[in-house]
């Protein structure tokens, strides 16, 4: 019995589906097939192996000699692709690949994805931190975290939390110049990141249209947290997002001296790729995630 080297695999798929169903018909139910095309690949292989694999008779076909040889043994083999298929799915199913801002990551992430880990030890969290926008369809990546409107092409996107900042600084830092009375006080002390398009909109949102904020040195440490851990060490004051520093302001590390805070629209999100919507790792961290920040909701 020879084979062609172009040995038609579709064929031999169907030929399994009616050698272990019985039947033309019944294949092409199982497949979506017409009987007519059932026939035409069944055909194929058995001028590719050169004999008869089924015994045509009215409203019935059975297995040759040859076709009995052949079924078992061509089962086997897609039981053999089926299962490492699932074991390839077992191990991709494993590995939750996470992409996050590294305020996110650091401030919040980090801190809780314990919980997530407890209810589904069967998957294994790995952690990446960025501020680049990935491309889902070129990168290694289930979901991220993103900062922006929620607004981007073939991904769903849930909004985590409404992202909004205030100045910060160490307590000690402020009895310095004798406490923070004012928003103007604040403009005696070394600003972290003067540029930061954050503190343009608190000042004017704080009644100060002139914080000569460009003659300052300018500074960028790359990441709200670097800033943070600045304004923590008394380096000066950081624009921050107070939610992420309430175990600081407890212990005294951080101090927030206005109640005023404001939002320039980019909120936190977590997004992933619409064709992937059902995959089961994604959904258990989505419903996880979603639950921590909205628990009235799931």
């Amino acid at each position: 019995m020879k084979m062609s080297k172009q040995f038609p695999l579709n064929a031999l798929r169907v030929f399994e589906a009616a050698a272990r169903l019985g039947g033309f018909t019944k294949a092409g139910e199982e497949l979506g097939m017409t009987q007519t095309a059932v026939s035409y690949q069944i055909k194929l292989i058995e001028e590719s192996v050169g004999e008869p694999l089924f015994l045509r008779r009215p409203r019935q076909v059975t297995l040759t000699e040859v076709g009995q040889r052949l079924a078992p043994k061509v089962t086997e083999a897609f039981e053999m692709l089926h299962e490492a298929v699932a074991s390839a799915r077992g191990d991709v199913e494993a590995a939750l690949l996470i992409n996050s801002t590294a305020t996110f990551a650091s401030q919040w992430l980090a801190r809780n994805i314990g919980t997530f880990q407890l209810a589904h030890p069967n998957i294994a969290v790995r952690l990446a931190a960025s501020d680049r926008i990935l491309d889902f369809s070129k990168e290694a990546v289930d979901v991220a975290i993103r900062s922006g409107t929620g607004t981007w092409p073939d991904l769903v996107s849930h909004r985590l939390m409404r992202v909004e900042f205030t100045p910060m600084l160490n307590p000690s830092l402020a009895e310095t110049i004798g406490g923070i009375q004012t928003p103007r006080d604040l403009l005696k002390l070394r600003i972290i990141d003067p540029r930061d398009p954050w503190w343009r909109l608190w000042f004017r949102a704080a009644g100060v249209d002139d914080p000569d904020l460009d003659g300052r040195p300018a500074s960028r440490l790359g990441a709200q947290s670097f800033e943070a851990g600045a304004a923590i060490a008394g380096q000066g004051v950081g624009i921050l997002t107070p939610e992420f520093y309430t175990d600081d302001v407890a212990l005294g590390r951080l101090y927030q001296p206005f109640d005023l805070c404001c939002s320039d629209g980019h909120d936190y999100w977590l997004v992933y790729a619409h064709a992937r919507r059902n995959v089961a790792k994604i959904r258990s961290f989505r419903d996880w995630i979603l639950g921590e920040f909205n628990p009235t909701d799931t």
